[in-house]
């Protein structure tokens, strides 16, 4: 038998049917990489528990969840916790690639991209370049958001 490539594998990725806003090629991009920054500057919460710990103690940041989380119980109230707290949120195709861009080896469902880090403080040129891809892909979300509504 053949092995699969990376285009198969990700073609044969199965959404959820919530998984509303998706982010497209482009979006996605951006938010990944926006992760991978956080990660670095330590300004991520990664993990469902993680996440809506954080959103309950009143943390604001954005977002990001996997749309092939199964079951999808998993994170059906990750989105509505995150509008009552007027916290952005949207949803990537794939967990492996979350999980990548958190520079974790194991599959991650949801992160939460802080604002600030929790303990310290980050160098002006990074909290710059942080900054401006948050600012920039919290607007891509709410474009993405109201032209679903």
């Amino acid at each position: 038998m053949g092995s699969d490539t990376e285009t198969e594998k990700k073609a044969s990725v199965a959404l959820m049917s919530i998984a509303k806003p998706l982010a497209g090629k482009k979006l996605c991009k951006r938010t990944l990489k926006l992760v991978r920054r956080a990660s670095e500057a330590k300004c991520l919460k990664r993990g469902v528990k993680e996440v809506v710990k954080s959103i309950r103690r009143g943390n604001k940041g954005l977002c990001v969840i996997a749309g092939n989380i199964s079951p999808i119980d998993v994170i059906t109230h990750v989105p509505i916790l995150c509008e009552e707290a007027n916290v952005p949120y949207v949803y990537v195709p794939s967990k492996e690639d979350l999980a990548t861009a958190g520079t974790t080896k194991r599959p991650t469902c949801c992160v939460l991209v802080l604002t600030k880090p929790n303990k310290g403080e980050l160098s002006g040129e990074v909290k710059d370049k942080l900054k401006s891809d948050y600012d920039q892909v919290v607007t891509e979300v709410a474009e993405a958001t109201s032209a679903m509504f």
